[in-house]
């Protein structure tokens, strides 16, 4: 994977070089505070021990502006940080924006996608059009094949 910086709730900025050996969650959700958006970070929060005892950091990216993040983390208890796009470079950079139908008109969006970086930095899988049900159980099990 290329090197990427961006803004991450807690006042900092998130760097992919700075990850070097533990492994990457990044999941790309739609909307802050939405339905499927808050059951899958309730998933990933409720199973993020069992994801840092495999030396792996999750990292949840929308659109929404760090205000919104902050404020979505905060009501849900998350315990990982949530990295704002609103200029879409990481969204280009994993290509999860896609044109969606939303009440009968097309919109370009996020799809909801995962993807999982080994502690070298390298894509080792993905996940694209994820149903959020059992889908951070899938991510773990991925997550053990790497042997951490």
């Amino acid at each position: 994977m290329p090197d990427f910086s961006v803004a991450a709730t807690g006042g900092h900025t998130v760097s992919l070089k700075d990850y070097r050996g533990k492994n990457l969650v990044v999941y790309f959700y739609p909307k802050d505070s939405t339905p499927g958006c808050t059951l899958e970070g309730q998933d990933f929060r409720d199973q993020l021990a069992k994801f840092k005892r495999r030396k792996t950091v999750v990292f949840g990216v929308s659109r929404d502006s760090l205000s919104s993040h902050e404020r979505f983390r905060e009501k849900q208890g998350f315990n990982f940080d949530l990295l704002s796009d609103p200029d879409e470079k990481l969204c280009r950079l994993f290509d999860v924006i896609r044109e969606k139908n939303m009440y009968g008109r097309k919109v370009m969006g996020i799809e909801r996608s995962t993807f999982l970086i080994d502690q070298q930095g390298v894509l080792r899988q993905e996940w694209r059009k994820v149903r959020v049900k059992g889908h951070v159980a899938e991510v773990l099990d991925a997550v053990k094949t790497l042997g951490n």
